[in-house]
């Protein structure tokens, strides 16, 4: 319904299949002895239980592709300065153990590839996670890297109970609405800037702070979170820091309200990406979102 949305809506865009990845690639985040019990559908039944769903190709492939949308996306932030996957922020999965709904964590394989590359070297990434669940899984894999800080504002009493300390964590009390979320943001925003500003942002922009959502617990309108997107991207593009989006978490009681919010962060998103464009000649993957296809699963 999203990738639909954005066809009619902006008609430019060119929408790119999201690209399989490798286990070696997978092993830059995750124990080799975790990938290798997923892609052989050997995980034991209480590790399946915390993931949430049961082992299939399906599954796999899917798992797969999701990471490679996230990788595509890094890739092509890191080229023209914005970027978005349209699957991806899995970040409740750990290096060894996927838990709530996550099997791989796209965003930790992304940010782990990109620093590999020769002429990245020395990156240094923000995560920015605005689902209403807290990172715990990315704020495990990166907690004694110090090229990657890990920001997570949450619902405090939300899942996951038990929560991972990222380098900042802003938890919020259930029914916070807009005021209070962007304020208690523009504090985050603030605090990370004093940390130093990185070279580039994956932003896990989560529709389930949204109030229509079913697993959220916060009240946030779709200006309350259209104001939070604008935010974080005017961050980034006032410090020539590139952005990769993710989708992450979206559980509206009615499905359109959730395709609503995700919608209305692709639109910014475009409009950034044009700034971009402007300020320097487009290189490569040219208005490009990086897709997850499902038509051949």
């Amino acid at each position: 319904m999203l990738r639909e949305r954005l066809i009619r809506e902006l008609p430019a865009l060119q929408l790119a299949p999201a690209p399989s990845v490798s286990d070696a690639e997978l092993a830059l985040a995750h124990t080799p002895a975790y990938v290798d019990a997923v892609v052989t559908g050997t995980l034991d039944a209480s590790a399946l239980r915390e993931i949430g769903f049961p082992w299939s190709a399906q599954m796999l492939e899917r798992s797969r592709r999701s990471v490679g949308a996230t990788v595509s996306a890094v890739r092509c932030a890191l080229q023209e300065g914005v970027a978005i996957s349209l699957a991806g922020g899995t970040h409740h999965a750990f290096a060894d153990r996927g838990s709530g709904f996550c099997v791989f964590n796209d965003v930790a394989v992304a940010i782990r590839l990109a620093q590999a590359q020769p002429d990245q070297a020395g990156l240094k990434v923000a995560v920015i996670d605005l689902d209403v669940h807290q990172g715990n899984g990315t704020a495990s894999i990166f907690e004694h890297d110090n090229s990657v800080y890990t920001l997570s504002l949450h619902g405090e009493k939300n899942f996951p109970f038990r929560k991972h300390p990222s380098d900042l964590d802003v938890g919020l009390p259930d029914g916070c609405g807009d005021a209070d979320y962007l304020h208690a943001l523009d504090g985050a925003l603030a605090r990370l800037s004093r940390d130093g500003a990185p070279d580039l942002v994956v932003y896990l922009a989560g529709a389930d702070p949204h109030e229509g959502d079913r697993l959220g617990r916060l009240k946030l309108s779709y200006a309350g979170l259209q104001a939070r997107d604008l935010r974080v991207m005017q961050w980034c593009w006032q410090r020539g820091v590139r952005l990769a989006m993710v989708m992450a978490g979206g559980y509206g009681l009615e499905i359109e309200s959730t395709v609503q919010v995700h919608a209305n962060s692709c639109q910014l998103a475009w409009q950034y990406w044009a700034l971009w464009q402007a300020r320097q000649p487009p290189i490569g993957c040219a208005g490009r979102m990086v897709d997850h296809d499902f038509n051949h699963f």
